[in-house]
């Protein structure tokens, strides 16, 4: 995907949306990764689950479509593929932990160059805390993406060399999805840059964030 500008956040899911592959078991965050559902094809047959009881979840609800006893973890109305299935609840984190999603999709505040993930609390006072099934699906995914802007309100960079929010998972992500680029970890040889939005240029990355990027984007 090449544009002129930073992607939007209806963009960003649908770059994810294409990255996902075909058959893949796949748990979407609470946040703007719930609308990745929205741009998946029938091609891909992607299973989706959320971690509240439903396996087969298809994109959101409008309309004449929404059931009020029908939603995702994050209390948004979905519908549901043919197929779908419910389950308890305990039944759900046992799918989460036991290594049977391919990928599971999730918002953060950061994550470090080794992958190491930060998403359920900002440590400020009176912040409340959300945890939800994150530390689960962290340890039990074989991949995550994150998806999130590149830098907070006040202009900070929320890809850092180390955490300074307290931790949801280490080593964990594998992928980071932002308006402006795509960021690739391995805990090896730290965090390319394989594709960029708008006018950004991998050292402006580098400046913004002061991490040694590595360029892989293609262009040199």
């Amino acid at each position: 995907m090449s544009t002129a500008a930073p992607l939007s956040r209806a963009e960003m899911a649908q770059r994810v949306a294409a990255d996902i592959p075909p058959g893949s078991y796949v748990n979407l965050g609470i946040g703007i990764p719930t609308s990745v559902s929205n741009y998946l094809t029938a091609e891909q047959d992607v299973i989706l689950h959320t971690e509240n009881g439903l396996l087969g979840m298809g994109p959101e609800a409008h309309g004449d479509e929404i059931d009020d006893d029908l939603i995702n973890a994050g209390k948004i109305p979905v519908t549901e593929a043919i197929g779908a299935s419910y389950f308890h609840h305990a039944d759900s984190f046992g799918m989460m932990r036991g290594g049977h999603l391919d990928i599971a999709v999730l918002g953060a505040f950061q994550v470090s160059i080794t992958g190491d993930l930060a998403n359920w609390h900002t440590g400020e006072p009176g912040a409340i805390p959300a945890v939800g099934g994150a530390m689960d699906l962290a340890v039990g995914a074989k991949n995550v993406f994150v998806m999130m802007e590149l830098t907070t309100k006040k202009g900070q960079p929320k890809l850092v060399e180390a955490l300074t929010y307290p931790v949801t998972g280490l080593g964990c992500v594998t992928r980071v999805y932002t308006e402006v680029a795509v960021f690739d970890i391995d805990r090896t040889t730290g965090v390319s840059v394989t594709e960029l939005f708008g006018p950004t240029t991998v050292d402006d990355l580098r400046t913004l964030t002061n991490l040694p990027l590595t360029d892989a984007t293609g262009k040199g």
